[in-house]
């Protein structure tokens, strides 16, 4: 039996039999029986599941379903980026125009719509981020807290997810490739702005600030990477 055809039913496996994340996965012998394989393929079929994420192997306690994380997304994200990074390429900057894109897209629709708690929570952080930025401290985990907030009153969690993988793999490579300048004033006006934009209802306006926030990171990344 072809190894991609095994891993595809033990996914479907999963699927079918509803199992949720952390549920135990039958035995090695039992999935020999039901899938009529060997052990040995059995046992190649879950270590390429578990380099996904759609498995994960206990050791002396046997095969849970996984966490179904992004963590191997990002890895690949990251990768990517570096190699293209190192063949010449402006692979930080394509990462970047790729949350740009999504995040410019979703913007628009919290535009009035995010309930107070969230608002409040965005202003903590902005304010957060100035008080550092007065302090001389990075800004990159309140940055981060704040994006993640913001696209929370979506309501959707793969979404979240998904940001949070671009946001991640593109944080990662910028540190280990590259020394971007940063004015830190200029980084708190421009969440403080996203945050006015998206609290008056305004939608093109919050477009905008968006399309700002990131054409100032472009900016900024550009002679260093091209």
């Amino acid at each position: 039996m072809a190894a991609r055809d095994l891993q595809e039913r033990i996914k479907k496996l999963i699927v079918d039999q509803r199992l949720p994340s952390g549920a135990p996965l039958p035995t090695e012998p039992e999935l020999m029986r039901l899938l009529g394989a060997s052990r040995n393929s059995v046992r190649e079929a879950l270590k390429a599941l578990q380099a996904m994420g759609i498995v994960e192997i206990r050791h002396g306690f046997g095969t849970y379903v996984g966490s179904m994380s992004f963590a191997p997304m990002i890895e690949g994200l990251a990768f990517r980026t570096v190699a293209g990074h190192y063949r010449g390429e402006d692979s930080l900057l394509q990462l970047l125009e790729l949350r740009e894109a999504v995040e410019t897209g979703l913007v628009s629709r919290l535009a009035g719509r995010l309930p107070e708690a969230d608002l409040v929570e965005l202003e903590a952080l902005v304010d957060r981020m100035e008080r550092e930025a007065a302090q001389g401290a990075g800004l990159a985990e309140t940055d981060r807290a704040f994006h993640a907030t913001l696209y929370r009153g979506l309501d959707n969690v793969l979404l979240g997810e998904v940001l949070e993988a671009f946001w991640e793999a593109f944080h990662r490579v910028r540190q280990d490739l590259v020394d971007v300048p940063q004015d830190p004033r200029v980084t708190c006006r421009q969440h403080r702005e996203i945050l006015d934009a998206v609290r008056s209802g305004d939608s093109l306006r919050a477009e905008r600030a968006i399309r700002e926030h990131f054409g100032n990171i472009r900016t900024r990344l550009s002679p260093v990477t091209v």
